[in-house]
């Protein structure tokens, strides 16, 4: 088996800063939500242009990280790269990239930290897909992983996808880096998905699903760790390979809880309000195993104004960074006017 690293040059950048107006821009599964330019910078800065330059680098270097030319190993293989090449947002890599960009890092210094956080959520997405869990049989509107290859070998490829993701910083960093700011990004990810981190947001999450005593500190603890952290750590990882300081690195933290929170709130009013083939999963789920959700506790109303709350406080969190921090500023944007 071999299991390449993404060390790689970028692909040919797109020109970022021209604006293309929506209408003349491709629509396709990536590029159909967040077409978004208007930010809170004082210079214009087109997010839909960034956001594919982004996403195509990004889909260069994970298919580079994980191949195979050992035959004992090609169904795992081929079951870790169906989900993690099955397409999706991108938004973690992109919070990487954006970050070590705003601090005046070098991207090829990220890439692995970048592949990481994608092979991390994506083994989330495989172990939430199981039946033991949310029980789907559709994401990103294809069959989910366990449909395909069986409960047993999704497991197992969640597994050596998250074993994976720690190997590829390790073994990819560039050796410029120095190796205390790897040493970092690797505590940095681990926490991201343990108890304190997705995990056990998850399990807080599923156990207290049909629960009538659920309140908003119980729900904040949970996408705070579920969902949050990740985030939280995909903008710190990129920021501590930049070289950033601890004020600075902190004012990331702030911003990706911000956006963390936002981006479940409008995840749960999607639920609501999207339809399956939208979302490319299934629609309604939350209600259906009376999932406590803010749409549930504060109405659909207060849920849009409570992201749109959050973020204006992420956006605020970066105001010392100006312009410099216009990337991560559409992002901000960009989570609460998604569409799937």
């Amino acid at each position: 088996m071999t299991l390449n690293c993404a060390c790689v040059l970028a692909l040919p950048l797109l020109a970022v800063g021209l604006h293309v107006p929506a209408s003349q821009v491709p629509r396709g599964e990536h590029h159909r939500s967040y077409l978004i330019t208007a930010v809170a910078t004082s210079t214009e800065f087109d997010l839909g242009r960034y956001m594919e330059e982004k996403r195509v680098l990004t889909e260069s270097i994970l298919d580079a990280s994980l191949k195979s030319t050992v035959p004992q190993t090609e169904m795992i293989i081929e079951s870790m790269r169906y989900s993690l090449m099955a397409g999706g947002k991108r938004v973690r890599p992109m919070l990487c990239f954006a970050a070590t960009e705003m601090f005046g890092g070098d991207l090829d210094a990220a890439k692995p930290a970048a592949v990481a956080l994608e092979m991390i959520h994506t083994m989330s997405l495989i172990h939430d897909d199981l039946p033991a869990m949310d029980n789907d049989d559709l994401r990103r509107g294809k069959p989910t992983n366990h449909v395909l290859y069986g409960d047993d070998v999704a497991i197992l490829a969640g597994d050596a996808m998250l074993s994976e993701s720690f190997a590829h910083v390790a073994r990819c960093t560039p050796p410029s880096v120095p190796a205390k700011r790897t040493v970092r990004v690797l505590r940095i990810l681990g926490d991201s998905v343990g108890a304190l981190g997705l995990a056990g947001g998850q399990v807080l999450d599923l156990k207290s699903e049909g629960k009538a005593d659920v309140d908003m500190d119980t729900l904040t603890w949970i996408h705070t760790h579920k969902t949050a952290a990740l985030l939280i750590a995909a903008v710190s990882c990129g920021a501590v390979l930049a070289g950033a300081g601890e004020e600075d690195i902190a004012r990331c933290e702030e911003y990706a809880l911000k956006i963390g929170l936002a981006f479940q709130v409008a995840d749960d009013i999607l639920d609501v309000e999207a339809s399956s083939e939208d979302l490319g999963k299934t629609a309604g789920k939350d209600e259906a195993v009376d999932k406590t959700t803010y749409p549930k506790l504060l109405g659909l109303e207060r849920s849009k104004e409570v992201a749109r709350e959050l973020v204006a406080e992420a956006k605020a969190a970066l105001a010392p960074y100006g312009d410099k921090a216009a990337p991560l500023n559409g992002l901000a944007d960009y989570i609460i006017n998604r569409k799937n």
